[in-house]
């Protein structure tokens, strides 16, 4: 693996034995050297398919199947989606326009959910190279925790039958943080016994984007901000509800599939291909729609908790069923096999 910049993941990558090269693009000065990285990396290992991940890392893929692996197969891989284009930085809209414009380099553009195939599409993305691969789900890891419902309740200092909602997401602007709390504020006003968890990556009160939400009289005591954390399976396995609450930019939420793994049921805004993932065993609402989010939690809640747990162990089957990460490696690995 070919790394841009440095992550947590490369720690994780090289755990299961998988070698890492990071290349160290953290800057627009450093581009020079990670680009004579990269060639020569790409040269040393002489692959039989170079794949791009998202679209700079497509673009570096490119570069190196034209300037040092010619004889390979090049596939990009699209994991967003594309709603507006003046909802992205400045320079990751010039990659997208290129991208378009060169899209009939790869052998194949895999994408993770059919919305974001035809938006890219519609956009001048080459059809004849695009098909879809799902993302994949280890249903083993993220599994039903009967266990994890009473600990973290206890952890978070909760009566063990709180009711608690969920979301599993960084803090970015596409995955509706602000739509999340305004629904909070209103089933808080409703119910004197909900809670809400945040997790991920700059989920705190120090964030200022999220601050003023918090301080909302009808949310006192009841969000509960962990930040970033690495026990997601066992923290999404003790939500009554999991919820994803994003605007724009999702494809294929992975926070939705690791909730239907673990059993839970799922509350979603309808983006990307939110509603065919969730099927019938949770609740879709329109993006950024505060009040809808509101009351399909409050449906929820209101349902007998067996009613609840069927609807979870039927999100699980979908999983099982649809996604699992042994039929999407297949996928993958009969694409770069037989692709020509």
């Amino acid at each position: 693996v070919l790394a841009l910049r440095g992550g947590d993941v490369e720690a994780e990558l090289r755990a299961v034995g998988v070698p890492v090269v990071s290349l160290g693009l953290c800057h627009p000065p450093k581009a020079p050297a990670a680009m004579r990285a990269l060639l020569r990396e790409v040269r040393c290992f002489k692959p039989d398919v170079i794949q791009g991940w998202m679209y700079h890392g497509n673009l570096a893929a490119s570069l190196a199947w034209r300037l040092a692996a010619p004889q390979a197969r090049l596939v990009w891989g699209i994991r967003q989606s594309l709603y507006d284009l003046r909802r992205e930085k400045p320079l990751t809209r010039w990659v997208i326009r290129f991208s378009a414009w060169s899209s009939r380099r790869p052998t194949a553009i895999i994408y993770n959910s059919h919305t974001a195939r035809a938006q890219h599409e519609r956009f001048g993305f080459c059809e004849e190279r695009g098909m879809v691969i799902d993302n994949g789900f280890d249903v083993e890891t993220f599994s039903p925790q009967p266990l994890a419902r009473a600990e973290v309740r206890r952890m978070l200092g909760l009566e063990p039958a709180a009711p608690l909602i969920g979301l599993i997401a960084r803090y970015h602007p596409m995955k509706g943080h602000d739509v999340f709390l305004k629904a909070a504020a209103l089933l808080a006003r409703r119910r004197a016994d909900v809670h809400f968890l945040l997790v991920g990556r700059e989920v705190s009160p120090r964030n200022p984007a999220l601050a003023a939400a918090l301080q909302h009289p009808a949310l006192a005591g009841r969000v509960h901000c962990l930040g970033e954390r690495h026990d997601i399976a066992r923290l999404t396995a003790a939500l009554d509800i999991a919820s994803s609450s994003s605007s724009w930019g999702e494809a294929f939420p992975n926070a939705i599939g690791e909730a239907m793994s673990c059993g839970i049921p799922c509350v979603a805004t309808a983006v990307g291909d939110v509603p065919r993932i969730i099927g019938d065993t949770g609740i879709v609402v329109p993006m950024g729609d505060a009040n809808a989010l509101a009351d399909a939690w409050s449906r929820l809640l209101d349902v007998p908790v067996e009613t609840r747990r069927a609807m979870g162990e039927a999100a699980r089957r979908r999983v099982q069923d649809n996604f699992s990460i042994e039929s999407v490696a297949d996928r993958y690995a009969r694409l770069y096999r037989d692709t020509p």
